[in-house]
């Protein structure tokens, strides 16, 4: 017998669904997996290199806005996919500036990362 709460039981069975949403995100999109890929290299270059913890704060920011943006996109899709199974013109402008959103994202993670790692891969270069 469980001595579990219901609303516990609630609370977990949700994380259960988001960590489902998640594997659905990975098994299916291939940009996130592409994101997954970049987000452990930038992880690994960071420790790697010994970035402060204010650059942390900037990268893990800036690698949680990209999921953020990458998750809300898959979701989008698959919603209007839902409503609009048959090509509409209005339906895929949305789609479009939803994935213009990620791109958005990507690109300034990217700018911010070289900021980031720059005077720290400067002098390993300088070195040779």
């Amino acid at each position: 017998m469980s001595h579990a709460k219901p609303g516990r039981i609630s609370r977990l069975g949700s994380f259960a669904y988001a960590l489902a949403g998640l594997g659905f995100l990975l098994r299916t999109q291939p940009n996130a997996q592409i994101h997954a890929v970049l987000t452990a290299c930038v992880v690994g270059a960071g420790w790697f290199l010994g970035i402060t913890a204010t650059d942390w704060r900037w990268l893990l920011t800036m690698i949680l806005w990209v999921w953020f943006a990458e998750a809300m996109n898959t979701a989008f899709e698959h919603l209007c996919d839902v409503v609009s199974p048959e090509f509409n013109t209005s339906v895929k402008r949305a789609k479009d500036v939803a994935a213009g959103a990620v791109l958005l994202s990507a690109v300034v993670a990217a700018i911010l990362g070289v900021m980031i790692f720059w005077p720290y891969v400067m002098p390993l270069i300088q070195r040779r």
